[in-house]
């Protein structure tokens, strides 16, 4: 027994070491919902001084290595872990391609449950006892509702912080800190990304047309007028997205706050703390609307971003001569661009340029952050996995993801196009979670969207839809 084998010889008899077997006899083999494959429970760990604690019944720390060094050793081999999440179809093919290999080496049976469903289900099953071992959170907002309760395990009590900090940009580990009951723990992992602050445009044709990549907002802005007074309207925008129609002007507005104010404003504007009716909010809106509601600079006209989905609005710019030239979307924008569209060749991206450039550059990501209900040691060899750029190699390979980790070469991208895209977020000043997706629901999935519809349509002046998408916060 453990307890035991610490005593020291010299200080006990005979009958003392036998009333400690006992004694341990009677407490220790009980098992338990945590426990792991020999059947010792593994009780939730204290935070300890160093953070590369290894996976354990105890919370003390074994000398074999951290936890994914001892399940590459076999240590955990015939163990299951459970995880469950939003892949599905091709997603969750291309997930479970690239945990094949570990589950390989390792024997820990990953398995993964994937459901359309996700936000709606994930909570019946934390608040009704059933959590599984790991769930992918594709919105930090809603994994914040089950931190704030205390039932997410601190991934700090066991992966090391170092390595942590080495391997991710520091914004990174900043947005899986959040408040716990009792004060702030890391509430996962970040292992998927997807950049935002991207503009896209049909590279050939934009340089036989003479034009340069914008480096500033002015420039930004010059480019724009330059197109239109060569004839075109330079900007391809859509906002219609079914129930969710408005979202890609929310993306606008969280890409301009990023590079007109703090990144600590950026934060209390996502929590509600600085209200949508500020000065700072206002402004950026109106930093859109220089492009946005003038008839000149989008296809269309203004009245067409609304009623035009916004994975069509992008044909303008394939067409033979493009009939728009840019336009700002996330990298997953791709997969709505004509079938055989080579990138590098037939569009390419820049980076949507700074504005003041005392916020320096800012990049807009969204993402995947794993987080742990259930702590036992295979458990934690899985999380520690997922930190690394091995764990999602297959998937960068096959292209449409980029890796949020350091560790991720960038030759595993099939594209410069993609590759540019993973050292932007490697060297970005700033990293910042979609703010829609960290708000109430009732801001990022309701009057955010509604509201900024409203106004571009013309349906509400500014002041009164910022009014209107404040008062989500009290719904």
């Amino acid at each position: 027994m453990k307890r035991a084998q610490r005593l020291t010889r010299s200080m006990i008899g005979t009958l003392v070491l036998v009333l400690a077997l006992l004694l341990s006899a009677c407490s220790g083999g009980n098992g338990g919902n945590n426990g792991g494959a020999s059947g010792t429970p593994a009780p939730t760990p204290e935070p300890s001084e160093s953070a590369s604690a290894s996976p354990s019944a105890s919370p003390e720390q074994p000398a074999d290595g951290s936890p994914l060094e001892q399940a590459y050793a076999g240590k955990y081999k015939g163990t299951k872990v459970t995880m469950f999440g939003p892949f599905v179809d091709v997603d969750q093919v291309k997930f479970e391609e690239a945990i094949k290999e570990f589950e390989t080496k390792t024997g820990i049976d990953i398995q993964y449950e994937g459901s359309k469903e996700f936000e709606a289900t994930i909570a019946i099953r934390v608040d009704g006892g059933n959590a599984p071992d790991i769930a992918d959170f594709p919105q930090p907002g809603l994994l914040q509702s089950f931190v704030k309760t205390g039932k997410v395990i601190d991934v700090t009590t066991f992966l090391d912080a170092e390595k942590l900090k080495a391997n991710y940009n520091q914004s990174w580990l900043d947005m899986a800190t959040m408040e716990g009951p009792n004060g702030k723990i890391m509430s996962g992992v970040w292992n998927r990304s997807s950049v935002k602050s991207l503009v896209w445009y049909p590279k050939k044709q934009f340089e036989e047309a003479g034009y340069t990549i914008p480096q500033t907002w002015d420039e930004l802005l010059a480019l724009t007028e330059q197109i239109a007074k060569d004839g075109d309207p330079a900007w391809a925008i859509g906002i219609e997205s079914g129930a969710a129609t408005g979202w890609p002007a929310t993306d606008w507005i969280e890409d301009i706050m990023l590079r007109t104010t703090t990144p600590e404003n950026y934060d209390k504007w996502v929590k509600g703390e600085l209200p949508f009716t500020d000065p700072i909010v206002k402004n950026a809106v109106e930093k859109m609307s220089e492009i946005w509601l003038n008839e000149d600079y989008v296809y269309g006209g203004t009245k067409s971003v609304v009623t035009t989905a916004f994975g069509d609005s992008v044909g303008p710019m394939f067409e033979n001569p493009p009939k728009a030239w840019l336009h700002r979307q996330a990298s997953f924008i791709t997969s709505f661009f004509p079938e055989g569209s080579k990138p590098g060749e037939d569009y390419d991206w820049f980076y949507l340029p700074p504005i003041d450039p005392q916020y320096g550059n800012p990049v807009l990501v969204a993402g995947d952050i794993y987080a742990m209900f259930n702590d036992r040691p295979e458990v934690r060899a899985v999380m520690e996995f997922f930190t690394t750029g091995e764990s999602i190699k297959t998937w960068v390979q096959s292209g449409g993801v980029i890796a949020p980790m350091n560790d991720a070469p960038l030759d595993w991208y099939t594209s410069d196009v993609e590759r540019r895209m993973a050292q932007l977020i490697q060297d970005a000043s700033t990293l910042r979670f979609d703010g829609s997706d960290l708000m109430p629901g009732s801001v990022g999935a309701g009057t955010f969207w509604k509201g900024m519809t409203d106004y571009v349509s013309g349906t509400v002046e500014l002041d009164k839809a910022l009014e209107e998408i404040q008062a989500g916060f009290n719904q």
